[in-house]
């Protein structure tokens, strides 16, 4: 049987359900997610969208469309942000803290427009690897 992760917004009015494992963790440095979570970087959980699911309060969960690539989510009663779908590329990422999850980066992306450099050792994109649409191109620490 697959694990289960869940996990809920602030205030516990949307729970999200994922199983499996996750497709990748990591950094992103664009501007939208640093502009998004008012941090100057931000951590990623990728999934498939069919491993998750809303078990609780999926009425309440907002949508914002904030690019031709992602749609941000959100619960409606507390702001709490929840999931972005990245509908284009097949995947959804989860953004709230999942029970039992272990966060394990692999990779930073969009390190271009990094505000806090990070030197840890793994693989800093420009952008995007080229499999899911990008330059492919590395940067240095």
């Amino acid at each position: 049987m697959a694990e289960k992760y869940s996990g809920s917004c602030y205030c516990g009015a949307v729970k999200i359900e994922a199983s499996g494992a996750p497709i990748d963790m990591g950094y992103c440095h664009c501007n939208e997610c640093r502009r998004y979570s008012t941090a100057p970087v931000s951590i990623f959980t990728l999934w498939k969208p069919e491993n998750v699911k809303a078990t609780k309060g999926a009425d309440s969960l907002g949508k914002f469309k904030s690019s031709g690539m992602s749609d941000r989510r959100y619960c409606t009663k507390c702001g709490g942000h929840v999931m972005i779908d990245h509908p284009t590329l097949g995947l959804a990422d989860i953004r709230i803290a999942l029970s039992g999850l272990v966060f394990k980066p692999t990779v930073h992306l969009n390190y271009e427009e990094k505000v806090l450099p990070i030197k840890d050792g793994l693989p800093k994109f420009r952008n995007f690897p080229k499999e899911i649409g990008g330059s492919g191109e590395r940067m240095t620490e």
